[in-house]
């Protein structure tokens, strides 16, 4: 397991990812055969999770993701965030609404925590 040090750059350098809107950055902090499951859908391989990463940038193109917390429990690491964002109604978001995500990330899929929004 990572240190928390070294655990805490990662995050930090995962959420610059997803700030930099660029889906492939995203999917390369994952093993090529690698998987993230949002919402119940899995998205297999490098090629999948850029896919559902360019979907949240299409949907939130001025998306900011911010890590709110990061630690170790048991053996497995535990990723805090929330995203901010005005959406372009794709999705299930009404479109020019203000959207604010907290998430918990926990290598078994996002866990819901609450949507703060929409943000008025």
């Amino acid at each position: 397991m990572l240190e928390v040090a070294q655990l805490r750059d990662f995050a930090k350098r995962y959420t610059a990812a997803w700030c930099s809107r660029e889906a492939a950055s995203v999917a390369a902090f994952f093993a090529p055969n690698g998987s993230l499951s949002v919402n119940g859908a899995l998205a297999a391989g490098r090629g999948a999770i850029t896919d559902v990463a360019q979907g949240f940038m299409t949907a939130f193109p001025d998306m900011e993701l911010q890590m709110d917390d990061v630690r170790i429990e048991g053996d497995r690491a535990v990723y805090h965030w929330t995203l901010s964002a005005l959406t372009t109604g794709r999705g299930n978001w009404a479109s020019g609404s203000v959207q604010r995500l907290r998430k918990v990330e926990d290598g078994r899929g996002w866990t819901h925590c609450g949507v703060a929004g929409p943000v008025r």
